[in-house]
């Protein structure tokens, strides 16, 4: 009797390992490392065209990128851009990122560029191309890439909201006057979202804080092991730059796939791409 209790419980941590494992494979908690070296085809595109990249090695947001999709594919069309979609990192090459003014991260995790593909991007961008990064852009646990981090993005992303995940917030607008954000209320009460936490300010390293989270309008929990939903100070959340010649644009927004439907954060987005095209 006893050793078929012994033979049953390994057997039971035998299938909750394998039934973690596959959760996790499908879930996208396990990171990958899975690099293109050949690039698509692209058709030919009449200019300014945007570029959406939808890579992912790290945690896949399976609702998040098709509706970040539609709303940016709206926003195109809205505009006459040309748009092209694809989850290829070998398209990051001189030639290819040419045909772009503009490039999209679209919930990318993980570590998707080869070396010479990082070259190429960052050229790219310092040459006068612009570059909107999406939620899951800029919430990996740590980057391999560190121009990635302390140039592009400013910061480092250090944990989220988990008690809950998913909570009703308070979004301050730093600039009433300025137009990529004077269409919100100056206090922007955000529904239902997964809120971020960065290891400093970007600000400090010279980007510009469009919008701000009040931790007090929402329960935070600080450290733990499941990271730190925490910042001292000003908790920014949506923040612009320049480097060299081209623009950058970062949002936290966007893990839920209903906030790329919420009326203000389309208008948002859609006022980023255009100062991004630089228009």
């Amino acid at each position: 009797m006893f050793k078929k209790l012994i033979i049953g419980f390994f057997v039971f941590l035998f299938i909750m390992a394998v039934s973690l494992f596959v959760y996790a494979k499908y879930w996208g908690m396990i990171p990958r490392h899975d690099y293109e070296t050949v690039a698509p085809v692209i058709p030919k595109m009449s200019k300014p065209a945007v570029l959406i990249f939808n890579k992912t090695n790290g945690y896949i947001h399976h609702d998040a990128l098709p509706a970040a999709q539609a709303m940016l594919a709206n926003i195109a069309r809205k505009h006459g851009w040309d748009i092209y979609t694809t989850d290829n990192g070998a398209i990051h090459n001189t030639n290819d990122l040419a045909q772009f003014k503009l490039i999209v991260w679209n919930n990318v995790s993980g570590d998707v560029l080869t070396i010479k593909q990082r070259q190429a991007f960052k050229q790219w961008l310092e040459q006068g191309g612009g570059w909107l990064g999406i939620h899951a852009s800029g919430g990996d646990p740590s980057y391999q890439w560190q121009w990635y981090v302390d140039s592009l993005i400013g910061a480092q992303f250090i944990g989220h909201t988990m008690h809950p995940q998913f909570q009703n917030a308070k979004i301050n607008v730093t600039d009433i006057q300025e137009p990529l954000t004077n269409h919100l209320p100056s206090a922007w009460l955000f529904p239902d979202e997964e809120w971020y936490a960065f290891d400093r300010n970007p600000r400090h390293t010279g980007h510009e804080i469009l919008l701000t989270i009040d931790e007090g309008s929402y329960q935070t929990v600080g450290k733990s092991f499941l990271g730190n939903d925490q910042m001292v100070g000003e908790h920014p959340l949506v923040w612009r730059s320049t480097i060299g010649q081209g623009r950058a644009f970062y949002s936290a927004i966007g893990h839920q796939a209903k906030s790329y439907q919420i009326k203000e954060y389309v208008e948002l987005i859609d006022k980023a791409l255009v100062w991004l095209m630089g228009e």
